[in-house]
């Protein structure tokens, strides 16, 4: 089983940056395309950026131009660098394969706020 821990949220003003990371547990990473989704409490969770194993990359249209997704294989991490805030990006954030095919981990809490 496949762990991820994800990191990097916070608070955050209207226009600005964060830089979201997650961490897997499996020396087998390299080999996964991975994907952040993002969660409101009461909604369903989105799919947000998916980056394959060989660095391809695809986003969501509600984030496309104001999001890059990364991964740095030899640190078994994936990163979603996040600039041009809105207030509706306000969500936890999560890292997974694009099946979710492992279990969820515990999430990165962005509220962007003035």
């Amino acid at each position: 089983q496949v762990r991820f821990v994800e990191s990097g949220g916070g608070l955050v003003q209207p226009g600005g940056s964060l830089r979201l990371s997650c961490a897997a547990s499996d020396s087998m990473f390299s080999i996964y395309t991975m994907a952040w989704y993002r969660q409101v409490p009461g909604k369903q969770r989105e799919l947000v950026a998916v980056v394959s194993s060989g660095g391809s990359t695809t986003y969501a249209d509600s984030m496309k131009g104001r999001v890059t997704i990364s991964r740095d294989n030899a640190k078994n991490t994936v990163y979603l660098q996040m600039n041009s805030l809105k207030l509706e990006d306000t969500a936890v954030y999560y890292c997974n394969t694009p099946s979710a095919r492992y279990s969820w981990g515990q999430g990165t809490q962005v509220t962007v706020s003035s």
